[in-house]
């Protein structure tokens, strides 16, 4: 199954659309993609795996999404310095090199679905981190990932089926 992010903020839930956050530099092309710019990259994205807070997801909510599954622990990260060999990649924090922080108290990742966007392999300064997690209450913009509310996220995680993946599309304005 694939579901679709609009870059209006419409998202394909595969029975209804609902309303999502991107990028706060817009979308834009896989290729022009560069580390920092906040944009949400055009494709089509597979869901590598399914991250949760054990201590604020219910642990059967996640037996319920049909991809491999792990929980964050306080000390995960996510390596987001181009010039390192684990760059976008999970790592332990502290770590010496730039690092996004998994376990945060804001609840935006207390389920974080991970993106296959230049993962295999990373492409130095190609963007890292690139997620499905939860939004902000004002759905307001992110670093480069989609984001829907905890509620959409649910029913999300419910539809999810073995393969599939997220298309990050530029919605058509005619």
């Amino acid at each position: 199954m694939i579901f679709t992010a609009m870059s209006d903020g419409r998202f394909d839930l595969g029975s209804r659309w609902c309303d999502c956050a991107l990028g706060r530099g817009g979308v834009t092309s896989a290729a022009a993609k560069q580390e920092g710019d906040g944009c949400s990259p055009l494709g089509v994205w597979p869901i590598r795996r399914l991250l949760y807070r054990p201590d604020r997801m219910l642990p059967a909510l996640a037996a319920f999404s049909a991809c491999p599954k792990a929980a964050i622990a306080p000390n995960d990260g996510w390596c987001d310095a181009p010039l390192d060999p684990n760059y976008n990649q999970p790592v332990q924090r502290p770590y010496p090199a730039s690092s996004e922080v998994m376990w945060r108290e804001d609840h935006l990742y207390d389920v974080v679905v991970v993106l296959g966007h230049n993962d295999h392999p990373p492409i130095p300064g190609k963007g890292s981190a690139i997620f499905l997690h939860i939004a902000r209450p004002d759905y307001a913009p992110t670093a480069g990932c989609v984001a829907l509310s905890a509620h959409d996220m649910t029913e999300f995680l419910a539809a999810l089926e073995p393969g599939s993946s997220i298309a990050i599309v530029a919605a058509d304005h005619r």
